[in-house]
């Protein structure tokens, strides 16, 4: 009685069409053969198919709770994949070889080479303006991408046709990019705090009229009830280079109202992290300034800096020999 119980249950549907009647006519020969007992292999055709196929099972991933389960994001070029997928592994390989040593670069028939550097091979820094071949323009777009990824620059937005683009070339790749673009004004940057700003909101001037480099913040004991905290004192002296640019990094960057005339903006610039701390910045700011204006050497204080990042901070400085650089804004162009 069981068995045909289980083989009615597996006997394939009827058509669809079938009216009502034919319903009932089937049901009628299922409980028939339910009263005769038990159906036999040889009284009864097989009903069904039975698939034979085997099939694999590969885990690739153990779920832990961990956040980027699904898509994992690389902590150097910041690209997120789905790790085990060979395609986006790929791509990452790919993504992050250019990020981190720089885009290649087989060179070009036609280069407007703007200087050159014996310290590595093929060292030289070409120039690309509106009006190149495309294939110039093309290998620029490729440097663009990654800097509007790293600079937050909205995709499409870091060029226009009156910027220059120079391009740092060393071991067969793009290395360091900088963006330039003329600008009528600027304006220059107020020291922070951290270079000369006095407990009580003024900047400490020595006997000259200028800012001093020296902090000393007076002690202040601060009363609650039946207990007394005292500050530390904080003295600065003597400071090196390094640490004055370190202290102009820190705080929001604050400008002078009036504008001064200017020439050259810096628009962006950027290095690949593998060659930085190398003065690749430097020497774009320097082609840039020597060749901007044909027949012209700019001073740094005819150029300025688009808002920089807390790097750019310490660059503009070292650039300008002063904290005091210029910054200009989209009105100022």
């Amino acid at each position: 009685m069981q068995q045909a119980k289980i083989s009615a249950f597996f006997k394939p549907t009827p058509d669809r069409s079938d009216c009502n009647d034919g319903k009932q006519k089937n049901r009628g020969e299922v409980e028939a053969k339910a009263s005769n007992g038990p159906a036999t292999s040889s009284s009864e055709p097989p009903v069904g198919k039975f698939l034979n196929k085997k099939r694999s099972y590969a885990q690739y991933h153990l779920e832990l709770g961990q956040s980027d389960f699904l898509l994992r994001s690389c902590s150097v070029c910041g690209m997120m994949y789905a790790c085990g997928d060979e395609t986006d592994e790929k791509l990452h390989r790919s993504f992050h070889k250019n990020y981190y040593d720089g885009i290649q670069f087989k060179g070009w028939r036609d280069e407007r080479v703007i200087s050159t550097t014996t310290s590595v091979d093929g060292g030289r820094i070409l120039l690309v303006v509106d009006g190149d071949p495309p294939s110039h323009r093309r290998k620029v777009q490729e440097v663009l991408k990654i800097m509007e990824k790293e600079l937050g620059f909205t995709d499409g937005h870091l060029l226009h046709k009156l910027c220059k683009v120079y391009v740092f070339i060393s071991n067969h790749r793009i290395i360091g990019c900088l963006v330039a673009e003329p600008i009528k004004a600027a304006h220059r940057v107020i020291p922070s705090s951290l270079s000369g700003k006095a407990s009580n909101g003024n900047f400490g001037k020595s006997s000259s009229g200028k800012p001093t480099q020296n902090l000393e913040r007076q002690c202040a004991n601060l009363q609650f009830g039946g207990f007394s905290f005292k500050r530390d004192v904080a003295r600065r002296s003597g400071l090196t280079n390094k640490t004055r640019v370190d202290q102009w990094e820190s705080g929001a960057v604050l400008c002078e109202q009036e504008s001064v005339p200017a020439l050259c903006g810096f628009r962006a610039i950027w290095v690949v992290p593998s060659q930085r701390q190398k003065r690749i910045a430097s020497q774009l700011l320097d082609s840039a300034r020597k060749s901007f204006l044909a027949g012209n050497i700019l001073e740094p204080s005819q150029c300025a800096f688009s808002p920089p990042t807390s790097a750019g901070r310490a660059l503009a400085s070292s650039f300008c020999c002063s904290s005091a650089y210029l910054i200009y804004r989209e009105d100022d162009v």
